[in-house]
């Protein structure tokens, strides 16, 4: 049973079959002060989100929400009168081993890359209808950057620090007074103000606009617009896109 949490909680390949027939499992992927770890059990103190996986699918999915290989330790301990694991040390933990993985890639969790996908109009509806009427915004220009950054995931953190559903940094969040960057309500409307600001600057470009969203407003002036970086060049290219799919299914 632990190799088998281990497996689904890692998202590498299943490594044995479980100690009983199980079909499905719940792990939770717990974010606390902008780090993650994955449990069979919501921890204490962190923002936590269930994840359903199927023992009988041939691919577990990337429940890190980052890319690359992750080192850390899995520990045990009791809670509500029961034993369970988390890769983040709490009070009361116990190590049990130490691990070093690499998930399956993810292109919803490296912004501005992977496939474009479908207009999911269905996400959050209200918040962006009222993020974008309040900033004079584009309603599908706001949700292409949503889909685009985070594909709507609001516990997507990134290797370099962006947090929630509009993938803000913390600096950025702290600017616009986000308390909790992982509320989708905060997230859309502060990351909704940031575009407005942004918007404003670039005489309402949405090409270094979103250059800007992705780089950085010194990057788009060091270069006199979008930034010769592969990840940039890509990712204002998936912008307009989704903003063509949003444009029409909205």
């Amino acid at each position: 049973m632990l190799r088998k949490f281990l497996a689904a909680a890692f998202a590498a390949s299943l490594m044995c079959a479980p100690l009983q027939p199980l079909e499905a499992r719940t792990i939770y992927r717990c974010v606390q002060d902008g780090s993650v770890s994955l449990a069979s059990a919501p921890e204490p103190g962190s923002k936590c989100t269930a994840r359903e996986l199927d023992d009988r699918a041939a691919l577990v999915p990337n429940l890190w929400g980052i890319n690359g290989t992750q080192k850390g330790a899995l520990y045990q301990r009791e809670q509500d009168g029961r034993l369970v694991y988390s890769t983040r040390e709490l009070p009361g933990s116990t190590r049990v081993l130490a691990f070093t993985v690499t998930p399956p890639h993810d292109s919803t969790v490296h912004v501005g890359l992977g496939s474009i996908g479908r207009a999911r109009i269905d996400q959050y509806p209200q918040l962006f209808s009222k993020a974008a009427r309040v900033n004079k915004l584009d309603d599908a220009f706001l949700r292409a950057i949503a889909h685009a950054e985070s594909a709507f995931a609001a516990d997507a953190l990134s290797p370099k620090g962006a947090q929630g559903i509009m993938q803000l940094m913390p600096e950025t969040a702290k600017e616009y007074a986000v308390k909790d960057p992982y509320s989708a309500a905060e997230s859309i409307a502060a990351g909704a103000r940031h575009l407005r600001v942004l918007l404003r600057l670039y005489d309402g470009d949405r090409t270094l606009t979103a250059a800007a969203y992705n780089a950085g407003q010194g990057a788009v002036a060091r270069y006199g617009g979008v930034p010769p970086y592969a990840e940039t060049q890509k990712y204002v290219a998936k912008v307009e896109a989704l903003y063509a799919l949003y444009s029409a299914a909205l």
